[in-house]
């Protein structure tokens, strides 16, 4: 059933030593929720994927799979989880197909099924004219959707990605997020980490911000976006022609929060209000400057992530 949780971490905790990796992380997934996983290096999304996955062993804290709490042991259940490393290990010296067979075979998957399901995955991930070619003469890109086809191969339920669009072209970016859409309309669950939040938004169904173990932020894309203190947002000014000193011009007035320009492009930050959106506009046209456009900003997940107040690692 759609309402039934496929997914399921209960305080996940994670500690190197003294270092607490992650932190009392909780999430439940269902059928074809895709969970985007965003944050500074170091914030814990990796060592959480790989606990998910049953491959990091937890201080504390259960991982369920349909239920059934997953096992440190080598059982049927770990066949429904998959999970890519953002560097994927693979076998230099086997060509594409060869790795895949390997695998297959770790699975046992009889090798007719092998064979369809090799052909099938290759041409999902855009490797078909790459089925002859040793591993070691792959691209980056090329290697990290190998590395995704030995993932999906076992058809599991539950999918976890770390940083899976690194490498990959924008055409490539693009063909992925259609793979995701599909793999969501298979209703699978899936929980992707990524730096790249403008991608995110267009294919996740759930955001969960890290920062130091801890998952800060968590909810669906537009609750995410809207979060904030709702008194201020950015604004995109655009000049009819480069302004000298503007950027200072703008800083004198009061109420105006951080400023970016580039040429004649401005970004600043101001009230959200309506009311006083439209004085600073006739404020801006009676200090003399050129207004071309005046554009609020929608929500979004980069605004968001900065009013997170993320703590960066150094």
């Amino acid at each position: 059933m759609r309402d039934e949780a496929v997914l399921e971490a209960e305080r996940v905790v994670v500690e190197f030593g003294a270092l607490r990796a992650v932190g009392a992380v909780s999430l439940k997934l269902r059928a074809s929720d895709l969970v985007g996983l965003i944050g500074p290096n170091g914030a814990g999304k990796t060592t959480l994927l790989r606990a998910l996955a049953g491959l990091q062993p937890m201080t504390m804290g259960v991982v369920k799979i349909l239920g059934e709490v997953l096992p440190a042991e080598v059982s049927p259940l770990r066949a429904a989880v998959g999970f890519t490393p953002d560097t994927p290990p693979l076998y230099e010296e086997l060509t594409v197909r060869e790795f895949l067979r390997f695998i297959a075979k770790g699975y046992e998957i009889p090798p007719r099924e092998a064979r369809e399901r090799i052909d099938f995955w290759l041409e999902k991930v855009w490797l078909t004219e790459k089925v002859d070619v040793k591993v070691k003469a792959l691209s980056r890109g090329m290697r990290q959707r190998l590395g995704i086809a030995r993932t999906l191969l076992p058809n599991p339920l539950v999918v976890l990605l770390d940083e899976p669009s690194a490498g990959l072209d924008p055409a490539g970016r693009v063909q992925f997020r259609e793979l995701l859409v599909s793999l969501r309309e298979q209703g699978k669950a899936l929980v992707v980490s990524s730096h790249n939040l403008l991608d995110m938004g267009e294919y996740c169904s759930h955001i969960g911000i890290m920062s130091k173990g801890e998952l800060i932020r968590y909810g669906t894309v537009d609750e995410i976006a809207q979060m904030g203190d709702g008194t201020r947002r950015r604004y995109t000014l655009t000049l009819a022609r480069p302004v000298a000193g503007v950027e200072g011009l703008l800083r004198e007035i009061d109420g105006i929060g951080s400023v970016q320009c580039d040429t004649t492009r401005v970004v600043l930050e101001y009230s959200s209000e309506p009311e006083e959106a439209a004085r600073l506009l006739t404020m801006l046209v009676s200090k003399g400057l050129p207004v071309a456009a005046f554009t609020p900003e929608a929500a979004g997940l980069e605004e968001a992530y900065l009013r997170a107040d993320v703590a960066q690692v150094d």
